[in-house]
Formats: C-alpha cells, sequence, structure tokens
C-alpha cells in the first residue's frame, strides 16, 4: 500500500520506520546532525517548498519532509492496515 506525503509523492507503507515532528524532534542536537547529515549524503526529499511539519524515515535510509503534519500521515498508514 502507497501512502500519500503530500505534493504527489508516494511511499511504501511498509517501508516506513517512523513518522517524526519537525518541531518536536528538531530539538535533539543528534536529530539536527542526523537530518544535516542526511541532506549533505542527497538522502532528503523535499514534498513542497513550504515550511515541513514532518519527516518520515524509510527502510532505504531516505528522509521525506513534508509538509503533513504527523497525524495526517500517520492516520494514513493506519487507515491501510490489515
Amino acid at each position: 500500500m502507497y501512502i500519500h506525503t503530500g505534493s504527489g509523492r508516494l511511499i511504501q507503507a511498509e517501508n516506513i520506520i517512523g513518522i517524526f515532528d519537525m518541531d518536536t524532534s528538531t530539538v535533539s542536537e543528534i536529530t539536527k546532525e542526523f537530518l544535516t547529515a542526511s541532506q549533505r549524503e542527497g538522502r532528503v526529499i523535499l514534498t513542497s517548498y513550504e515550511l515541513p511539519k514532518s519527516f518520515i524515515l524509510t527502510a532505504d535510509d531516505m528522509v521525506t519532509l513534508s509538509q503533513l503534519s504527523p497525524p495526517s500521515l500517520s492516520g494514513r498508514v493506519g487507515k491501510h492496515e490489515y
């Protein structure tokens, strides 16, 4: 099953490791360093040029920045569980 993460970007639900809130998770230095390193290594995908509200980490070690809130994204994943 695919989850729409904003602006036409789709991610396979079974590949999602976590959905994180940008406001609360980027308080941690470790998370900031992880996101900076991911961007430097070309592993960050932008779904929009709007301010991101969340980021999604996938099994292929990619980070998708989304303008959608974590509850919106989590709800989309939860609707497709069997």
